[in-house]
């Protein structure tokens, strides 16, 4: 039993527990919508987009947090820029400003004396240095997250399986499409302290897509999927303590090494299921 109580006897360690629950908990659910529209390079580029505001808060000294939003809404606004003003796919766009907002928040940071400090902090989080000011950041985000989902999940239902029958069901895909970008961007901001920007993916993309795999209705999905996130905090900060690894890659990589677990044994039941119907055939 000390083997699992040991890593959180102390107060920092704890906060960083708390940190990383809320960090899963929102986005696991936005994930979820990710992962049903197939949106997963979208909010890889989003993660990134990011960046370059938390470095300019950083390099001026303001609230990170004001920071990354004006950053995700300028990522945004961009992409829907090139998409509609040129003949290039979505796809193009997401391309270049994954590339161009990484490597502007990287030349930001690169103008502090403490740059290599400050860009692994942001890049990949600092889960031991959450503070109680992070918490209840991250609560109010989480409860905002939670509530969308919710007042949401009809038009984010059926945005992600047709868009056109959503459209003439009156449930107006579009903004459905621009609450669901507002509300990846709360997930990242409110998860960056705990994970860093590069890392929240595994926690955004990890658990849904694992969830897939066990689940047969989106209510059953993102309720596996948040289970299986605070699961991998968990576990990623027990293992960390014990291993001497980092805590946010450590909390980053469990959720996708489980999904190839899960992934395999899906395989294994499915091939033995087929043995009898093939022998009684």
């Amino acid at each position: 039993m000390e083997f699992f109580l040991e890593p959180f006897e102390l107060g920092f360690q704890q906060r960083a527990l708390l940190g990383g629950a809320l960090a899963g908990v929102m986005s696991s659910i936005v994930g979820t919508w990710l992962v049903l529209r197939g949106m997963s390079f979208f909010g890889d580029a989003f993660v990134h987009g990011v960046v370059p505001g938390i470095a300019a808060a950083v390099v001026f000294d303001i609230n990170p947090l004001i920071g990354a939003a004006v950053a995700a809404g300028v990522m945004v606004i961009a992409i829907e820029a090139v998409n509609r003003q040129t003949v290039l796919s979505e796809d193009t766009a997401i391309g270049l400003l994954f590339v161009g907002m990484l490597a502007l928040g990287v030349v930001l940071i690169s103008r502090l004396d403490s740059y290599t400090g400050s860009l692994t902090s942001i890049l990949f989080g600092d889960a031991l240095g959450v503070t109680t000011g992070n918490l209840i950041g991250q609560a109010i985000l989480g409860v905002v997250i939670i509530t969308a989902a919710t007042v949401l999940y009809r038009p984010l239902l059926a945005l992600s399986f047709n868009a056109d029958k959503a459209k003439l069901l009156g449930m107006h895909p579009g903004r459905a499409h621009a609450a669901l970008l507002i509300l990846i961007a709360a997930a990242v901001i409110g998860s960056y302290q705990s994970v860093g920007t590069l890392l929240v993916f595994g926690l955004l993309v990890g658990p849904p897509a694992t969830a897939a795999l066990l689940s047969r209705t989106v209510p059953q999905m993102m309720l596996i999927s948040v289970v299986i996130a605070l699961f991998s905090v968990w576990l990623g900060l027990t293992l960390s303590y014990h291993l001497n690894t980092a805590g946010s890659a450590t909390m980053a990589i469990v959720p996708v090494v489980l999904f190839f677990i899960v992934l395999a044994i899906t395989k294994v039941r499915r091939a033995l299921h087929r043995v009898p119907e093939a022998a009684h055939a």
